[in-house]
């Protein structure tokens, strides 16, 4: 089995949940991961299953003026926050937009503040619907993965992902 993870990241959290997810999935399938921005080149008929997630922004996936906003955000005084080498360029919502009808099976996941999800809204839910009407039959329900406060993630949602990863593959005994 060949799995593709995309994602698209601001702050390295969205990164390490796909890691950790592309982890859980190479204990039993090759698995390749790549920045949404690096994504239009990858032949997705290569693969049996493609995986995407990407981070929540104002109850979505991001655009270009939110992911404008997590820059300016990170450049302020005193702000903790790195980011991630390609944090402006295109995202998963761009990559979506550009394909065509696929077919196939694919995941979605996002990474949100951790609250009720009425209140932050959830990015994968979003991914999953592009993916379906793209084509994909979706293998599990979207999922999120979830941050504190000062943009951190969770304690055990590495692990949760890397589960995660086991089960969208089968290979998950939990």
């Amino acid at each position: 089995m060949k799995v593709l993870v995309i994602f698209e990241s601001m702050y390295g959290n969205t990164r390490h949940v796909a890691e950790a997810i592309a982890q859980g999935i190479g204990e039993a399938a090759a698995v390749t991961t790549v920045a949404a921005a690096d994504a239009k080149d990858e032949d997705l008929t290569a693969y049996d299953l493609v995986v995407v997630g990407g981070p929540t922004h104002v109850h979505g996936m991001s655009r270009p003026t939110t992911r404008h906003g997590a820059v300016e955000a990170a450049e302020k005084p005193d702000n903790p926050l790195t980011l991630e080498p390609d944090a402006e360029s295109d995202g998963v919502r761009e990559w979506l937009a550009s394909l065509g009808q696929v077919t196939g099976k694919a995941a979605a996941f996002d990474t949100r503040l951790d609250a009720n999800p009425l209140l932050t809204g959830r990015a994968s839910k979003s991914i999953g619907k592009k993916l379906r009407k793209a084509g994909f039959t979706l293998v599990a329900e979207p999922e999120s993965f979830l941050v504190d406060k000062r943009t951190v993630l969770a304690p055990g949602e590495t692990e949760r992902a890397s589960q995660w990863g086991r089960a969208l593959i089968g290979t998950d005994s939990a």
